[in-house]
């Protein structure tokens, strides 16, 4: 049985992948809500697809529990849920400031299982939903001066997995997915000497939304999306 699903949140969105997803999400039908922690910035967007904004820091429980109760409220309670949010810290392992580790991985990965949090709780009365989560290269394999960056994205990739095995047998599909590469946004293209080593946006969303329609005799817990000229 595929699912009709309804109502979309995408957490952390923005001009990119977000973007893309909540074009075709809206596309397809849904009903989109957009949240970050600067929703100002999401206006344009909002205006171009219908989607409501909301102001949300991920990390922090109160604003997200705030955030889903004002969903409950307007009766767009969602049935997939993209957790989008990353935070990087790039330097020398021993030089690395503890508060901005910690910050990284709670923007990364805690805020993740905040908004599953209270997704599930919705879900499961109901028996039914899709929770998708942004990896990267860093979910599966550590890169030097990045250590922060690999800390959240394996801590977002184990949690999604603990929580597959934990949700899936009640109707609510969990997919995660390996980004291996740079998704091109507005004003970040290519370089001229390296044609086709970035990600297509819409073809990533395109992506997203095939894990939305598989049967769930079938379901896929990881997809890996890669450029095709990029090495693994």
């Amino acid at each position: 049985m595929t699912p009709n699903y309804k109502q979309a949140l995408i957490v952390g969105a923005g001009p990119g992948l977000s973007a893309s997803l909540a074009r075709l999400f809206t596309a397809k039908g849904l009903s989109v809500s957009l949240a970050a922690r600067d929703s100002a910035k999401l206006s344009g967007l909002a205006s171009e697809t219908g989607a409501i904004a909301h102001t949300c820091d991920a990390a922090d429980p109160d604003s997200v529990a705030a955030l889903f109760e004002a969903l409950d409220s307007q009766a767009a309670t969602p049935d997939v849920v993209v957790y989008n949010p990353s935070a990087r810290v790039r330097g020398a392992f021993a030089e690395l400031e503890p508060e901005a580790v910690r910050k990284a991985v709670e923007v990364t990965a805690f805020g993740g299982f905040l908004v599953a949090r209270e997704a599930v709780r919705r879900m499961e009365p109901k028996g039914s939903g899709a929770l998708l989560f942004t990896g990267a290269s860093a979910s599966v394999k550590g890169y030097p001066l990045s250590a922060p960056f690999a800390m959240g994205k394996f801590a977002l990739r184990g949690m999604a997995e603990s929580l597959a095995r934990e949700v899936q047998p009640k109707g609510i599909h969990v997919c995660h997915f390996v980004i291996d590469g740079a998704i091109r946004n507005p004003g970040r293209e290519e370089p001229a000497d390296k044609p086709d080593s970035m990600l297509d946006p819409d073809a990533v969303a395109r992506s997203y939304w095939h894990a939305l329609e598989q049967d769930r005799s079938a379901w896929t817990f990881e997809i890996a999306l890669r450029p095709w000229v990029e090495r693994f």
